[in-house]
């Protein structure tokens, strides 16, 4: 199982989450979006120039600034 960053996914990709890195109150804003361990996830868009990542988590769409996706490891889905 290679891990690797939200970041580093294209739009269309998915993946599903294996490890959310930082303090309590940085997993519990994740955890309040929907993005926890073992969800699958999709990359809609990733804005330019470090902006923001659109995901979809649970048929919904997320928006998270690149310091957070730095912080929220995945695998791929094949």
């Amino acid at each position: 199982m290679n891990e690797i960053l939200i970041s580093h996914l294209l739009p269309g990709e998915n993946a599903t989450i294996t490890a959310l890195r930082g303090g309590c109150g940085f997993q519990n804003r994740l955890r309040s979006f929907g993005i926890t361990e073992g969800k699958k996830v999709r990359i809609v868009a990733k804005h330019p120039l470090s902006g923001p990542l659109v995901l979809e988590v649970e048929h919904r769409q997320v928006t998270i600034g690149r310091g957070m996706a730095q912080k929220i490891k995945v695998t791929r889905e094949a």
